[in-house]
């Protein structure tokens, strides 16, 4: 085993140098040649253990978010008074839609996409996407409106030498870039029959340990903003945009400033926004979604988004740090969420012209969390609202 463990890392060693400059920057996408994704629940493995997978939630062809119109309050609330409707399945091939009405929005480094089309309709579109691209949709969860793929590992990282062109399609198992990445898309229903997108990617790689350099284990990496920007443009591409106009679109500069900062009154610690409530709700969603938060239900006519979240640090202590670090990472419908801590985190309006927000953290019991974690989340949400 030891001996397969060092051959793989052989490997990785030689694809470090490419494997550790992928775009972190907004301005420039991912070069189209250098994505060629495949999942890691279908590569074959030797001896070094990837991410697993995740534990499937219960699959639901239905798909609705809360409608500002409607009486019942939480995503999930409304699903059940929708539950009649049945939108078209996922596991079919559904043909690409073709729409024109569509444009990116920009928020300092976060980027959404807004469609003129209903949900049900775009579920499916959405599904097809990751898997043509090569990734398993492991976690489908029409209610609140959140779809995640599996690990998957960009073989284009992997260096085209001599050998891995003679010997790659013999051993090529024994070749890894040594990162997964695994993208969580969300939609919520926007005004005017508009659906707003999101992307948010997170990443991991595998870092080589030991005395004898014979053992693994995985740490987080940074959310890479570029991926994230270039599959916007090629979902936009994918739903009848010019792939020269949406990468445009995608790439278009904008002004990044400081915008938030952590304050605290009395016992209770929060963070200020200096944005209106609507952009401040979409902007934490996404800042949810980027710091791997499990967003169960969200009641946006209330502001409160209901999450669970594992300190990693203590998570790692208790139970290893690999198992820790794979089992929170990025995971939604976990098995082991019922254990995790629940927690509401509230967006409210401030001052008198509502050009200001404040975020705060809140047990389930709706009282403020005045725990060190709470500090900890409020800082995680703030480097991404920054």
């Amino acid at each position: 085993m030891a001996k397969s463990i060092v051959a793989k890392h052989s490997v990785i060693g030689a694809a470090a140098l490419i494997g550790l400059t992928g775009c972190s920057s907004i301005s420039n996408l991912v070069e189209p040649n250098k994505i060629d994704y495949k999942s890691a629940s279908k590569a074959t493995t030797v001896s070094l253990e990837v991410p697993p997978d995740l534990t499937q939630i219960r699959r639901d062809s239905r798909f609705a978010v809360p409608d500002a119109n409607k009486s019942t309050a939480t995503a999930s609330g409304y699903n059940l008074e929708k539950s009649g409707q049945k939108a078209a399945s996922g596991n079919v091939a559904v043909a690409p839609l073709q729409l024109k009405d569509m444009r990116i929005m920009k928020d300092g480094t976060q980027r959404w996409l807004v469609v003129k089309q209903s949900p049900e309709a775009l579920w499916p579109q959405l599904k097809d996407f990751w898997q043509e691209l090569g990734f398993l949709v492991n976690v489908e969860n029409p209610e609140a409106g959140v779809m995640e793929t599996d690990w998957a590992e960009n073989r284009a990282k992997i260096p085209q030498d001599i050998i891995r062109n003679t010997l790659g399609k013999v051993i090529d198992s024994l070749y890894s870039t040594g990162e997964r990445d695994k993208f969580r898309t969300r939609i919520e229903r926007g005004q005017n029959g508009e659906v707003e997108i999101f992307i948010s990617h997170r990443g991991a790689q595998e870092v080589v340990t030991g005395a004898n350099r014979d053992g693994t284990v995985w740490q987080a990496r940074p959310n890479d903003a570029g991926l994230e920007a270039e599959f916007l443009s090629r979902l936009m591409a994918r739903l009848g945009a010019d792939p020269e106009t949406a990468k445009s679109s995608v790439t278009a500069a904008a002004e990044v400033k400081a915008r938030s900062k952590v304050l605290k009154k009395g016992d209770m610690t929060y963070v200020e926004v200096d944005e209106a409530f609507d952009r401040s709700w979409r902007r934490v969603g996404l800042a949810l979604d980027r710091g791997g938060f499990t967003v169960e239900d969200r009641d946006r006519s209330q502001g409160v988004y209901f999450v669970r979240y594992v300190d990693q640090d203590v998570d790692a202590k208790t139970k290893g740090a690999s198992e820790g670090f794979f089992s929170r990472l990025f995971s939604f419908g976990s098995k082991d969420d019922s254990k995790t801590p629940r927690f509401r985190i509230l967006v409210k309006n401030a001052g008198d012209n509502g050009e200001v927000s404040h975020v705060s953290v809140h047990n389930d019991d709706g009282k403020v969390e005045t725990s060190p974690v709470a500090t900890k989340i409020l800082t995680l949400l703030n480097e991404q609202l920054k």
